[in-house]
């Protein structure tokens, strides 16, 4: 993956991703600029598929320069992604089953081009979370007794 402009930090410890996707996405050409400037969020992003077309809902990516920015415009606004059908048909086919759900995890440069990182999650239970937290932990100890040898 080429350098993460915009990322999920908690998607890794809210859910499980079971598979992982780039999709494009369409946007203006002033929130190409502000994503490229490293402004915008995804915490609560989540990607839905209504008439054979898959939304990024939940985003804010706001304008650039806001004073120069439209007078309708809305940051909080439904973003197309673009996916094959076939992707589309697989993503339909797993949002319809209980329990998972598609998140957006990183916006990249994919060239020129920018690209959304999706995945398909699995919510933790609290004690899931627990377990992550505790990992984390014993990892920085371990760590930090190394760097003190």
């Amino acid at each position: 993956m080429a350098e993460s402009l915009i990322q999920n930090k908690k998607v890794f410890f809210n859910y499980e991703i079971t598979e992982k996707f780039t999709a494009g996405i369409e946007l203006l050409g002033f929130e190409v600029k502000s994503v490229r400037e490293k402004k915008g969020q995804l915490e609560s992003a989540y990607i839905t598929i209504r008439g054979g077309e898959a939304y990024l809902i939940g985003s804010n990516i706001p304008a650039y320069q806001p004073k120069n920015a439209p007078v309708d415009f809305d940051p909080l606004r439904n973003r197309k992604l673009l996916l094959t059908k076939k992707e589309i048909k697989h993503l339909a086919d797993i949002e319809g089953k209980k329990g998972l759900t598609i998140v957006a995890i990183a916006m990249y440069n994919g060239g020129r081009k920018l690209k959304l990182e999706i995945g398909i999650a699995k919510g933790k239970k609290s004690f899931d979370k627990r377990e992550t937290i505790k990992k984390r932990e014993t990892d920085r100890e371990i760590r930090r007794t190394l760097k003190n040898e």
